[in-house]
């Protein structure tokens, strides 16, 4: 995991399988101290990838989870005003409500400045939020300080964090942040490294039913009109409950038990589920 100068370099994690060039991207990214813009379809490890950062160099994790809504000041810090007027009010407190700050709260930013350790900080679906926040965070990212206005105070970061920023490509990024980024786009597995995933999740899986599910779990992909395809994540989550069931045969695969676990919404199930039935009508009607 080290290097010839001393830095720590990924190479991956116990259940992430990792490609060449997205272990470079990475890695030039820790080096260079930029952060690393990750776009994909849902469910391409673009989250599971932060988290792989942190487990493979042991560094804490801290999640910034984007709303559409989101300021962000409230990803920097918060002043807790409620809680200093109950206590200016009654009184029953240890803190000193002349005091500021001690009702100022990091937030998930403020708390990777603020970290007596390196952290990886995930910015999750930076794509959520408007043109705003996005140049005006990386401004704080770039400079690794923000002020905190109430109490006349700059807060500079103690070790540069590593940054990982995910965008399901839903809008348009300004040309400012990605410039200021690196980039990397993960592709949805192909089937043959699909079954390196696989096979990493279920060191010891039948291979009929690994191949069978694998080719099934693509044609299902393939269904047109579903809003949400099924990922990785249900693939896994569904060879789960195949496994689990005592009753399952593998050559009950194509009727696919447990269409739940593949789809979420009921529009899709339903969408989905008529396919599935279709496809079945059919082989029974040439055995005809």
């Amino acid at each position: 995991m080290g290097s010839n100068d001393g830095r720590k370099v990924f190479k991956g994690a116990s259940k992430y399988v990792l490609d060449s060039e997205l272990a470079k991207i990475v890695n030039i990214s820790m080096a260079l101290e930029m952060p690393l813009l990750l776009k994909g379809e849902p469910g391409t490890g673009k989250t599971t990838l932060a988290h792989a950062i942190a487990e493979s160099l042991g560094m804490p994790l801290i999640v910034l989870n984007v709303k559409s809504n989101m300021k962000l000041v409230e990803a920097l810090y918060q002043y807790d005003t409620l809680t200093r007027l109950n206590d200016s009010r009654f009184g029953d407190t240890n803190r000193d409500v002349s005091n500021i700050e001690d009702y100022i709260r990091m937030g998930k930013i403020g708390q990777a400045f603020t970290s007596d350790e390196r952290v990886v900080l995930l910015i999750d679906e930076i794509d959520k939020a408007d043109t705003d926040f996005q140049d005006d965070m990386l401004d704080v990212l770039d400079q690794m300080e923000f002020d905190i206005i109430e109490v006349d105070k700059t807060v500079s970061a103690k070790k540069r964090p590593v940054i990982i920023i995910t965008s399901n490509a839903k809008k348009d990024l300004s040309d400012p942040f990605l410039g200021r980024c690196n980039f990397h786009h993960i592709a949805f597995p192909i089937p043959e490294l699909m079954r390196v995933i696989i096979d990493v999740h279920f060191p010891e899986i039948d291979k009929e039913l690994a191949d069978t599910a694998i080719k099934t779990f693509y044609r299902l992909r393939d269904i047109e009109g579903v809003e949400k395809k099924p990922a990785t994540r249900e693939l896994i989550n569904w060879i789960r409950a195949l496994k689990a069931d005592p009753d399952f045969k593998t050559d009950e695969i194509e009727k696919v038990p447990y269409l739940g676990v593949l789809y979420k919404k009921s529009q899709d199930y339903q969408v989905a589920e008529i396919q599935v039935r279709g496809r079945r009508v059919q082989r029974v009607s040439r055995l005809r």
